[in-house]
Order: structure tokens, then C-alpha cells, then sequence
């Protein structure tokens, strides 16, 4: 009985092996493949349940948009509505336009398990590379799975391109094109500390995922050199959404949560934290300091207007698709870890606006029984 390869093989069926699992010349199945010969109805039925059985068809594709035909890149996106990362499957997109390439979107919900079916399915599709935007599950099964993923990807000619999120251990075939996540959150959490903030609400992201770790370590690294105790009392963990924003400020004031400044992890978050001082009955920035994280359209659009970290996202995208089209024309294989062409770091930088002042001295236990609503 045949087996049919799995995800996890690496080594690529050919023609050949078509040919002699079905027990016919490597012509007559160029000429089922290519459906431009008359063929009998039992030699179809044959060869195709061989292709079949062989992930054939997969892996021809695979090699025809290695070697020549339209390059498709696809794009894997969390949330395609999230502002963040639209911008760089933009940069994505734009520079894969200007070389002709074509570009597929998908969207992975915030599932590591879909992400890694679509991971999958992108390599059986045949594309010229899968770029992988946001961070990721600092999970030691999920990362295996991607690495494995990777090594199948460049089996079939094609290349796995991490956006935003840290390498992949080990001899791995994968481009990481990252931003300095932990530089921009300790320049951040200091430009508070300077202003004289010593109780910061930190809202960093999900505590598994690495985006959030990173940023978490960087305002860490900025308490400590400011010689500041940080207290892990004052973090609080959730999705980057207006809702986690909004929800985790409220129940602080409701819990009469001594602090005079929010750290959020994206500018949305920032944005739903706002509101909730604001239904509080604080103001931003004369009672409570705000700063986010992304620099966004919106964090120039609420008032008063966000000081945040500037991620260069669209430049991310850009570069991620140079370095595929550098790879493919230049034909180096992406394993040299730690190599210029392997590991990209963009710089970020702090926004300065208007929604930082000094502390002011206030007495938070008489917003414990306020309504926040």
C-alpha cells in the first residue's frame, strides 16, 4: 500500500517517482499532468491518485514558482483590521507590487494552531515565501512545529520571513526581520520615570507572548537603572484591544490602585485606558499620564494627542520582501544564523506629544467606590 508523505517530509516526490509508483513512463505522466494530450480515462485515474498519495501536484507548483511564472508571497496576519500590523503586510505588498510578485492574505485570529495550519497550507499552495506578522507563543511545542515548518518550506523552494517577532532557535531556514521591541519599551518607561512617574500601570500584552516579554523587560530594565522598584503588582496581562485597555484601568481604580501613570502596550490599549480615566472622572494628563506603544494614526488622533514608540512597520514589510527577492535572486539559503541577511533589527524610537506631565499628588482611595462606568 502507498503512503502518502506527510507535512513533516522534507524530501521532495518527483516525476519519477510518479512514474514508477504507478507503473508508467515519466511521459505518459507529463501528459496527465499537462492535460493537453488525450489519455484514457484508467491511466487519469491512475497517475492522479499516485500525485495524490505523493503531494505531487503541491510540490510541482512549488518548483515552477521557484524557477520561474509569478512569485506569490502570503502574508499572515493576526487581525487585518489591527492598524499595527496592516501596515507592515502594506510595506509587504507594495514592494512585492513593484516587482511584479503577487501577494494572499490570511488571518490567524490569535490561534497558534490556525497559524500553523496556514503555515502548512501555504507550503503545500506553492508559494515563494510566508511572512509571518506579530509575535509569537512563547511555547516550546508551537516553536518546534514553525521550525519544522521552515525546513519544509525551504525544501520546496519556498521561505518562512518572521515580522516583529524574535528568531527561531537553532540552524533554521527563516529571515527574521524584527524591530528593538525592549529598546523602545525602556526608553518609553524611562521618558515616565524622568517626569518624576514612580507608580506605573503597565499593561504589556499576554504574558506568553513575546511581544509582550520584551516589552515587559524593557520598562523592568528602565525601573532598575532608575534605580526604581518595580512592582509586579502593577502589571496587568490581556489582549492588545480597546477592551483590555479600558477594563484593566477600571478595575484598578476600582481597587483603589495607587498609580499616576499608564504604560500600555499598543496605542489601542492606551486608547480604551484613556476612556476609562476619563469615565473615571480623571483627566489625561493633569491627573494621570498616558503613553503607548506603535505610533499608529490614532495615537495622533486622540486627545490630548499620544506620546508613544515609533515602530517602523512599513519599512518592516518592505525589507521582509527584499530580503525574499534578495535570497531568491541571490540564491542563499537564509541558514547562517545570526548573519546580516538572517536577523534584521530596525531601530524604534519615542514620539513625544502630549500626554505626559508630572505626577500630581491625589487621593486614590477615594476612587475605589467611585462609578466607573
Amino acid at each position: 500500500m502507498s503512503q502518502r508523505k506527510t507535512s513533516g517530509d522534507v524530501g521532495r516526490a518527483t516525476i519519477r517517482d510518479v512514474a514508477e509508483r504507478a507503473g508508467v513512463s515519466v511521459a505518459s505522466v507529463s501528459r496527465v499532468l499537462s492535460g493537453n494530450y488525450p489519455v484514457s480515462e484508467e491511466l487519469r485515474r491512475r497517475v492522479m491518485k499516485v500525485v495524490g498519495d505523493l503531494d505531487y501536484v503541491t510540490n510541482a507548483h512549488a518548483r515552477s514558482l521557484a524557477g520561474g511564472g509569478t512569485p506569490t508571497v502570503a502574508i499572515l496576519i493576526n487581525n487585518i483590521t489591527g492598524a499595527a500590523f496592516a501596515h507592515v503586510a502594506k510595506g509587504v505588498e507594495g514592494a512585492a507590487t513593484l516587482r511584479g510578485w503577487l501577494s494572499l492574505v490570511g488571518t490567524t485570529g490569535d490561534d497558534p494552531e490556525r497559524e500553523l495550519a496556514l503555515v502548512n497550507l501555504m507550503r503545500q499552495q506553492g508559494v515563494a515565501a510566508v511572512v509571518l506578522l506579530g509575535g509569537a507563543y512563547d511555547v516550546d511545542e508551537y516553536q518546534l512545529r514553525m521550525a519544522r515548518f521552515a525546513r519544509s518550506l525551504d525544501a520546496a523552494g519556498s521561505h518562512l520571513v518572521l515580522v516583529g517577532r524574535p528568531p527561531l532557535e537553532g540552524d533554521v531556514p527563516a529571515t527574521t526581520v524584527d524591530y528593538d521591541n525592549e529598546g523602545g519599551a525602556y526608553a518609553m518607561a524611562s521618558h515616565l520615570l524622568s517626569a518624576g512617574h514612580r507608580r506605573v500601570l503597565l499593561l504589556p500584552g499576554h504574558a506568553e507572548l513575546t511581544t509582550a516579554q520584551g516589552r515587559l523587560r524593557g520598562a523592568q530594565r528602565a525601573f532598575e537603572a532608575y534605580g526604581v522598584p518595580f512592582d509586579p503588582g502593577m502589571v496587568r496581562h490581556g489582549p492588545y484591544d480597546y477592551e483590555h485597555g479600558y477594563e484593566a484601568v477600571e478595575e484598578s481604580l476600582k481597587a483603589g490602585v495607587d498609580f499616576t501613570a499608564v504604560l500600555a502596550g499598543t496605542d489601542v490599549v492606551a486608547a480604551g485606558a484613556m476612556q476609562a480615566l476619563r469615565a473615571g472622572g480623571l483627566r489625561v494628563p493633569e491627573d494621570v499620564s498616558i503613553v503607548g506603544y506603535d505610533d499608529i494614526p490614532l495615537a495622533s488622533q486622540l486627545t490630548p494627542q499620544l506620546t508613544t514608540v515609533h515602530v517602523p512597520y512599513e519599512e518592516m514589510g518592505r525589507v521582509a520582501l527584499r530580503a525574499v527577492a534578495d535570497r531568491r535572486e541571490g540564491g542563499g539559503t537564509g541558514r547562517r544564523r545570526g548573519s546580516d541577511g538572517d536577523h534584521l533589527v530596525l531601530g524604534t524610537h519615542v514620539v513625544v506629544r502630549n500626554s505626559v506631565r508630572p505626577p500630581v499628588r491625589r487621593d486614590w482611595s477615594s476612587t475605589r467606590n467611585q462609578g466607573v462606568t
